[in-house]
């Protein structure tokens, strides 16, 4: 009886010493391991409803970067691309503008400016967002059009956009109700044909007939995305001060733009209005009218105002890339090796040898990285290995490497 009364008990559960893994001693008293986890829980979910009616973040316009320093920011990772860079510096920083002025009473209200890039494959797009990501004071997420669907088909939701949105905003409805959705590949949603479909287009335009209400309304959003179910819990989000940035490749979209610069082209004056045409850059043309004839509803169009376009990738912007950026792509390979102890170096050669090789492939940005990677394969294998402080590539090696690896079956037609 006198050992049971000595022996040490939780103050919370009341166990002994002998039935926990162990006590943490107090003043008074003492804590198991169980009790002390389970308060560690209570307290984190405590936290977490508090910051979520704590409501949005407050914004300070002093504090928050202007559009050329956005533009700055941008330059480090992306090269070139500089109208696309301010049009997305100008429409991020009215963006914080507008969620200034929603609690001041003006009796002028501010439009969002809803944007869409348009660019061949590997010119950049997701990249730009990517990076303006890092800079930014308030919740932003990226997601892809592609897995969209309507409503009651296999796929996803329009409304799993907004899920992720929330996730990001650890579930604070106000925080995430002033995010940047950047909704990538927005061209897969295009509707098969110009003219309205009298059939199902679950994929593309009966997606676009949903997203209508996502750019400008209120709607209720499955906490754990996935399908909707009548017994779900659904949180309700407005979207009015949500900015979507749409990006996609739009690929044959040339030809439209072609089509329609064509047709205003009469009499004397035509082979002067054409000489001024650039036909290796056919995108800096585009307007409105183009993505409808490519697929777009004119409600979608309407809904993003702002329209701009990324420049093709020449020799020179492709050399730059590989190079030049904080992230380029010899500078991973450079730290990777680094990491082993090893210093990598490149004669200066191998690089003009690798853009030479991604603009007879047409692989653009994207395709640099594969090239190289075929070139270091070899080397990241058997170097880590070896006692080696340092390696050299050369061009002899570069070369012999892509021919081994028979990089030729990579072109396209």
């Amino acid at each position: 009886m006198a050992d049971s009364k000595t022996k040490k008990r939780c103050s919370f559960c009341g166990r002994s010493e002998n039935e926990v893994g162990f006590l943490i001693t107090g003043m008074n008293g003492y804590i198991c391991d169980s009790c002390a986890t389970q308060a560690y829980e209570i307290t984190q979910e405590a936290l977490g409803e508090g910051r979520k009616r704590a409501g949005a973040t407050k914004l300070n316009l002093k504090e928050l970067p202007k559009p050329v320093e956005i533009k700055k920011f941008l330059d480090q990772y992306v090269i070139g691309q500089d109208d696309a860079k301010r049009f997305l510096s100008v429409s991020v920083y009215n963006h914080y503008k507008r969620l200034l002025q929603k609690d001041s009473g003006d009796d002028v209200e501010i439009e969002k400016s809803n944007i869409i890039m348009v660019g061949s494959t590997g010119t950049g797009k997701t990249l730009l967002a990517r990076t303006i990501a890092k800079l930014l004071h308030v919740p932003f997420t990226i997601v892809d059009a592609t897995v969209l669907t309507e409503a009651g088909y296999v796929g996803e939701d329009i409304e799993s956009i907004l899920t992720r949105l929330l996730q990001v905003a650890d579930y604070n409805v106000p925080e995430a109700e002033q995010g940047i959705v950047f909704i990538d590949e927005i061209d897969k949603i295009a509707r098969k044909g110009d003219n309205p479909s009298i059939t199902r287009d679950v994929s593309g335009e009966g997606v676009q007939q949903g997203l209508l209400k996502l750019l400008e309304g209120s709607v209720n959003v499955p906490p754990q995305g996935g399908r909707k179910h009548p017994d779900q819990k659904m949180i309700p989000v407005n979207t009015k001060n949500i900015l979507f940035i749409c990006g996609g490749a739009f690929d044959g979209i040339e030809k439209k733009i072609a089509q329609r610069l064509n047709t205003h082209v009469v009499g004397y004056t035509a082979s002067q209005k054409t000489a001024t045409v650039d036909k290796n850059n056919m995108m800096q043309y585009i307007a409105p009218q183009d993505l409808k004839s490519f697929g777009l509803i004119p409600e979608i169009i309407g809904r993003l105002p702002v329209l701009t376009y990324l420049n093709p990738l020449d020799r020179n912007a492709l050399r730059a890339i590989l190079t030049e950026p904080k992230n380029s792509i010899i500078k991973q390979y450079i730290k990777l090796f680094e990491m082993d102890g090893i210093k990598l170096t490149f004669e200066d050669s191998v690089f003009e040898y690798i853009v030479d090789k991604a603009v007879e492939y047409k692989l653009g940005a994207r395709g640099l990285r594969s090239i190289v990677e075929t070139i270091m394969m070899d080397v990241m294998f058997e170097i880590p290995s070896e006692s080696k402080k340092e390696y050299k590539v050369t061009l002899d090696y570069a070369k012999q490497q892509l021919e081994k690896a028979n990089m030729a079956r990579l072109q396209t037609a």
